[in-house]
């Protein structure tokens, strides 16, 4: 599944307040909402239901916060870089501040997992996750992000 039909520009964000995960939670859904309340809500809760099973933080200040959501019909993903870490209770003890969430319909079962699998694999090469510490801003992330499907 290409990462560009998920992550628009709109979807992308650099947060800069004091938050918590939970915060960082409610902010991911409200990206991949769009602006639509229920939306919002519905993924919110699948999102916190998710975490709540287990931490989905990968390690090296990464967390890949992902749900399935009965009330949307296709993939969505939102990318947050936090400028200061977030607690995510990640198994190696370092705060997050790299957050791809991911919300997915019910019936995504395979596509869900060869996603996160992808994700997985993007975010444990050092470079990549030094290059999204770095970048200016969400166009800039975004590029990143999406530069692997661009070769």
């Amino acid at each position: 599944m290409p990462l560009h039909s998920l992550l628009g520009p709109d979807r992308i964000a650099l947060l800069d307040g004091p938050l918590d995960r939970d915060q960082v939670l409610d902010a991911a859904a409200r990206l991949m909402a769009g602006g639509a309340p229920a939306l919002e809500a519905s993924i919110a809760g699948a999102l916190h239901q998710r975490e709540r099973l287990g931490s989905t933080a990968i390690g090296h200040g990464v967390a890949i916060p992902h749900g399935r959501c009965s009330t949307t019909t296709k993939a969505r993903a939102a990318f947050l870089r936090l400028r200061q870490p977030v607690d995510f209770q990640a198994g190696d003890g370092q705060p997050v501040d790299l957050v791809f969430a991911m919300a997915v319909p019910e019936h995504f079962t395979q596509q869900h997992l060869q996603l996160l699998s992808e994700l997985a694999e993007y975010f444990a090469v050092p470079g990549n996750r030094d290059a999204l510490r770095a970048a200016p801003g969400p166009d800039a992330l975004r590029s990143l992000l999406l530069r692997d499907e661009a070769a």
